[in-house]
């Protein structure tokens, strides 16, 4: 399998698949080992469901019914996404005969549509809105589990874990906050072997990543009340939003701000002119004219002095990538990330804090293995050539072109060490 996270290649016989799994199944659920052609993901959630007590005989609850699920789904955050849903898949649902399903953080299922016949069918294992379809409730199913992994996911046919689910396959990726990071549930695709096609899984996951689009242009991140907003990812001159007014910095007084909105309780001169500047001639005298300089920028009452601190609080997109990684939440940091931190300056504390992220979210990447996100990453201009993620992109997936770039990057880093190696040198 080029692809852990695809249930079935192009090519391969499904029937002879279905078969194979079956055998898996069972063997699992007589002795509770999983036989060694079932891919680790799925492995792994055949596991949890047995640790949260699912038997293969069970059937999903419905715990959300008439006035109740109205009121639910009227305030979820994804009811504001959901024409987009409809706009992209559902056209692709009822001509295809699949159902297009939303569920939220806890597997419930909010919306169920489609075509009538698949949902009239999908209705007599309860895949209707209001059921928990959560892992802990029916085991290894595409919606709950990338719930669970919180990464988009394919589940064909006797890979899920109830039996009476057998007959379906299917493929879902959650959806986050764009402001926290947080799941707040996942869309799905559900209908037969068809669905068993990495073009499948890869839709699924673009429509995931429209609707955080969406949801970010509706609800775009604001400040708190009196709060200031840094960008600095991914530019040499930050830019300052705050009371309205959006303020370019230059590099210097661009610094400057990234390490103040890090440090609240302030920073002294001293601190300041050791994360500013490698030269250990420049005087406190010229760091006080700077720092001049810059409270007319801002404007007055924003930069304090004894120590230098900022008088509001201050966001930064930096710390909006920290909090996603902290929360787990990597495809969310990895679109919040714009770029290195002020590629251009040499700062030290800058650079410090440039490299720290940058290399927590490249290895939280590698870490993920979700070739989408490892191919967004090489295919930026801070990642072309990071050969790190290439290997890992081309373990996941391993197309001659991924191979090749891969070769060149390794005999690139290979050829000074060559060289140097030669008689003389």
């Amino acid at each position: 399998m080029t692809d852990p996270w695809v249930a079935l290649e192009p090519g391969a016989d499904p029937a002879e698949h279905v078969r194979m799994l079956r055998r898996a199944h069972e063997t699992f659920t007589e002795v509770g080992t999983v036989p060694r052609p079932v891919r680790p993901v799925v492995a792994d959630s055949w596991r949890r469901s047995a640790r949260a007590g699912v038997g293969p005989d069970g059937t999903a609850d419905v715990e959300l019914m008439d006035g109740d699920l109205g009121s639910y789904r009227a305030e979820h955050p994804l009811a504001r996404v959901m024409p987009l849903f409809r706009e992209l898949l559902g056209t692709f649902a009822a001509d295809g005969e699949h159902l297009l399903a939303v569920c939220d953080a806890h597997g419930r299922l909010l919306w169920v549509e489609g075509h009538p016949a698949t949902r009239a069918r999908a209705g007599r294992m309860n895949f209707v809105p209001g059921a928990r379809w959560a892992e802990t409730a029916v085991g290894t199913n595409a919606p709950g589990t990338a719930v669970a992994v919180d990464r988009p996911v394919q589940v064909f046919a006797a890979e899920h874990f109830i039996r009476r689910v057998q007959p379906w396959t299917c493929a879902a990726a959650p959806v986050h906050d764009p402001r926290s990071g947080r799941v707040l549930g996942a869309v799905d695709i559900t209908g037969g072997d068809g669905l068993a096609h990495p073009h499948s899984l890869g839709f699924v996951q673009a429509v995931a990543r429209a609707a955080e689009s969406q949801l970010a242009l509706l609800s775009p991140e604001q400040p708190a009340t009196g709060a200031a907003e840094l960008t600095a990812l991914g530019r040499d001159e930050a830019r300052l939003l705050s009371g309205g007014h959006r303020i370019r910095l230059s590099r210097r007084h661009s610094e400057i701000l990234v390490l103040l909105a890090r440090h609240p309780e302030g920073l002294t001169g001293d601190e300041l002119l050791c994360a500013l500047y490698e030269d250990e001639s420049v005087t406190p005298v010229t760091l006080r004219a700077e720092l001049a300089r810059l409270r007319r920028v801002l404007g007055p009452g924003l930069l304090a002095s004894r120590p230098y601190r900022l008088t509001v609080p201050v966001d930064s997109d930096v710390a909006v990538v920290e909090r996603r990684l902290e929360s787990g939440a990597v495809m969310a940091a990895a679109t919040a990330y714009a770029g290195p931190l002020l590629p251009g300056s040499q700062a030290p504390s800058v650079v410090r804090l440039r490299r720290r992220l940058a290399d927590g979210l490249r290895t939280a990447l590698i870490a993920r293995r979700d070739p989408d996100l490892l191919a967004d990453w090489v295919h930026t201009p801070w990642g072309e050539d990071d050969v790190d993620v290439w290997r890992a992109l081309a373990a996941t997936r391993p197309t001659a072109t991924i191979r090749a770039r891969l070769l060149a990057l390794e005999s690139e880093l290979a050829a000074p060490l060559a060289w140097s190696r030669r008689p003389g040198r």
